[in-house]
């Protein structure tokens, strides 16, 4: 058996079965493409709760404005997941995306493997899950009137949900920065 030349471009050609294993990382193709269109309904569902809050900020109360935005935030931060999912999962399971000196490419996408994204995911997801808690306890403010939608049960799960979510950020991180090291 010959040995490949390290310098030589030419793509190696693969037999069958090895060239079905490794052509089955286009079935994500569509995964990803539906995601694109969820961002596109985010979008969307932003912009319609940015018309209700012009159309009736002289109406809310500071409270009603700040959940409003919070709730803008949160579509923003989910938003910016899907992208995180989209870009560095294609670009890290599906197939290079080509952006090597583009001046929009994103800065964590040079640096992105499996274990990175994972932990951008979880830092995702605690951001999101921080804006949901912090709705929940402005919302909470309402307790004991007739009309509160939120119970205490409800508030002290929500916040046990959200230590877990930590919990399992900090053992994803853990577990990245221990096989990093070993390389």
């Amino acid at each position: 058996m010959a040995i490949r030349d390290p310098l030589d471009t030419t793509p190696v050609r693969l037999k069958p079965l090895p060239m079905l294993i490794f052509s089955s990382r286009w079935l994500q193709l569509p995964l990803y493409v539906g995601l694109i269109v969820a961002q596109c309904v985010y979008v969307f569902l932003f912009l319609k709760e940015l018309h209700h809050l012009v159309l009736h900020a002289w109406e809310f109360t500071e409270q009603q404005i700040m959940l409003v935005v919070l709730g803008l935030i949160d579509v923003v931060m989910i938003s910016n997941l899907l992208v995180m999912v989209i870009v560095g999962g294609y670009e890290t399971f599906v197939s290079r995306l080509g952006l090597k000196g583009h001046p929009d490419q994103p800065e964590w996408l040079s640096h992105v493997n499996a274990g990175v994204l994972k932990v951008k995911l979880a830092m995702a997801i605690i951001g999101i899950s921080s804006i949901h808690l912090l709705r929940t306890f402005i919302e909470a403010g309402a307790l004991g009137q007739p009309n509160a939608r939120i119970t205490e049960p409800a508030i002290i799960w929500q916040t046990v949900i959200h230590m877990s979510f930590i919990a399992s950020a900090l053992g994803i991180a853990w577990v990245d920065k221990m096989t990093q090291s070993k390389h």
